[in-house]
């Protein structure tokens, strides 16, 4: 009987495998800078123009919360990705999901530059923006654990926080791209901005989707996957053999919620706050252009450290930071300082947030055997997303609405780190678990003497 080609054989010589686990690395970094340019690109034009184009008959302040009640509905749907994608990765393969999520990701991007505003069609304008942003979020939802777990599982035991931080550096990568074309199209002429410039960067996201596409066919099925498929031990249901030990999957979800605070308010949020204070926006995409190129540096030399001293120190030390710099970050951003403006958000995104977010890669799915790892790492992760950033923006515009100040956005900045840094203590160390053998179907979070027959 043929072989499945999900059950082909991995590369045999030691060449081949470090070829292969390079272009993983850059799969997975080209589909996590497709899904940070992509939200991040929303974010920044939701801030600007959204409550205008697609709510015109609310209060300004009303206008932009409801805008960021969009960007959270992309939020909201990606936990249901990480459910169906995680299953059938589960279930059929890496690689043919990541294909799926990576042209769903890219091509509702591209819709929405196409979208007519409320001017044209009416209600439909933000039921149609609604609805590619669901569909968004579900793409979303099944591309990071996906993109991840095959980073880490091509890796093996080789310096896994290191290779898996390519993944992570997407998220800076995509923000720096959406920054500097962002920063491009609001240097025009306000009315042009309006009328069509705000729809450049969302067209221009298909360049990135075709770059990626055209890595990911070249990438070979996970080789632990694959030994799955051949012994025919795929998990029926993932989401049930996860919730049946659901403990690793909430200290998954709890852990990255520091790193998503961080990111949602310092990035989305920022530039509907600092603007509305007195900043000019060049200033504010100035800052966060910045801050995403420290985060580039950052973020592996995060991830690497932690192969060497473990996942979790690296977390706690981030968390810490993000929570003791909250309140003078918040400070420096109030001053009305341009370059005190630089210094908060890289400060506070381009190391404290990097220094949390680089080893989540490998830990979460360390969490998870290869049965059930790309659902149990997929909802870990959007979990926390949605948890930290997917409300963050619309809960600090309404707090800072009704406060007059930015105190609001320093408590939860303060508040999502907190719960990161308590997480770290329960989660069990994972930098040294085999990925290989029956030991990895036990959650990273069980001890032996909890293990029964």
């Amino acid at each position: 009987m043929p072989s499945s080609p999900v059950a082909s054989p991995s590369p045999s010589t030691h060449p081949e495998r470090t070829r292969q686990l390079r272009r993983v690395a850059l799969s997975g970094l080209l589909g996590t800078a497709v899904e940070f340019y992509d939200f991040l690109v929303y974010g920044t034009v939701a801030a600007l123009v959204f409550g205008e184009l697609f709510f015109p008959g609310a209060d300004p302040a009303v206008g932009t919360i409801a805008a960021f009640g969009t960007f959270a509905a992309g939020y909201v749907a990606r936990p249901l990705g990480g459910i169906v994608f995680g299953h059938f990765g589960d279930r059929l393969g890496r690689k043919s999901m990541l294909l799926l999520t990576m042209g769903l990701m890219g091509g509702a991007s591209f819709l929405i530059g196409l979208l007519p505003t409320y001017d044209t069609v009416g209600v439909w304008a933000p039921v149609l923006l609604i609805a590619l942003r669901v569909l968004q979020g579900i793409a979303i939802g099944g591309e990071w654990g996906g993109a991840t777990l095959m980073v880490v599982e091509h890796a093996g035991e080789r310096r896994r926080g290191l290779w898996s931080s390519f993944t992570q550096m997407g998220a800076p990568l995509g923000s720096l791209l959406s920054s500097l074309v962002v920063t491009l199209v609001v240097a025009m002429p306000r009315d042009q901005f309006t009328a069509w410039g705000w729809r450049v960067p969302f067209l221009l996201s298909v360049v990135l989707l075709g770059v990626g596409l055209f890595v990911r066919l070249k990438v070979v099925e996970s080789p632990l996957f694959a030994e799955v498929k051949k012994d025919r031990a795929e998990s029926r249901l993932p989401i049930l053999d996860v919730l049946r030990r659901p403990r690793p999957l909430l200290l998954a979800c709890c852990v990255g919620i520091g790193a998503f605070t961080a990111q949602s308010l310092l990035t989305s949020y920022l530039i509907a706050y600092a603007t509305g204070i007195g900043y000019a926006r060049p200033q504010v995409l100035t800052a966060l252009t910045v801050s995403a190129a420290v985060a580039l540096v950052v973020l592996p030399c995060a991830s690497a450290l932690s192969d060497r001293v473990g996942r979790r120190p690296v977390v706690l030390t981030g968390a810490v930071l993000s929570a003791a710099t909250a309140f003078p970050v918040l400070a420096l951003i109030d001053s009305k300082s341009p370059g005190a403006l630089i210094l908060a958000v890289v400060i506070g995104h381009g190391i404290a947030q990097s220094t949390m977010y680089g080893p989540l890669g490998a830990l979460l799915t360390e969490m998870f055997g290869t049965r059930v790892r790309y659902t149990g790492a997929s909802l870990g992760y959007q979990g926390a997303t949605l948890i930290g950033a997917g409300f963050s923006p619309m809960i600090a515009g309404s707090l800072v609405a009704g406060s007059g100040n930015g105190t609001p956005v320093a408590l939860l900045l303060c508040g999502g780190s907190l719960i990161t840094a308590l997480t770290a203590w329960f989660v069990r160390e994972t930098s040294r678990t085999s990925l290989s053998g029956a030991a990895t179907e036990l959650p990273a979070t069980t001890r032996p003497e909890e293990i029964t027959a």
